[in-house]
């Protein structure tokens, strides 16, 4: 295992998280690499905190993993929620603990903001990131996402 620095995601981190963006969105059925959305995206989220946040995982100066947080509101739970977003670990870093430090950081930064539940999305097939998911804690939920794009 090895000791990450996780830190909030600055402007200038934006290129890198582009590139591990197109990793993680390579590896998912749903997305295409594209790193001027994902710029556009990630700007939108680094420059609003209250829109949620971006945390850069960090060893040896280098960017080695990322996850994002973005705020709403739950009536079920009847207060503030957080939905986990662009978790991805460099493929050069997985299996040292990398994943773990960043998910616990994101869960506790939602904690501290007032969310009352984490949810996230990951796609059916990938029994690693299920399996990493519920060693954290999550239970599968009986709701079934859609998706209607409205990009042209």
């Amino acid at each position: 295992m090895i000791s990450a620095q996780i830190r909030l995601a600055a402007p200038d981190d934006i290129p890198r998280l582009c590139e591990l963006l197109a990793i993680l969105f390579t590896q998912e059925a749903d997305f295409t690499p594209d790193a001027q959305r994902q710029a556009r995206g990630l700007s939108l989220i680094i420059g609003n905190a209250e829109t949620g946040r971006v945390y850069c995982a960090v060893h040896s100066g280098a960017i080695v993993g990322m996850v994002s947080i973005l705020f709403t509101v739950s009536t079920a739970e009847g207060g503030r929620a957080a939905w986990l977003e662009d978790m991805i670990v460099h493929p050069d870093w997985r299996g040292h603990g990398v994943g773990r430090q960043l998910l616990t950081h994101a869960i506790g930064e939602a904690k501290a903001a007032g969310c009352l539940r984490v949810a996230l999305k990951t796609d059916q097939t990938n029994e690693a990131a299920m399996r990493f998911y519920r060693r954290a804690g999550f239970v599968r939920s009986q709701m079934v996402p859609f998706r209607l794009s409205l990009s042209p």
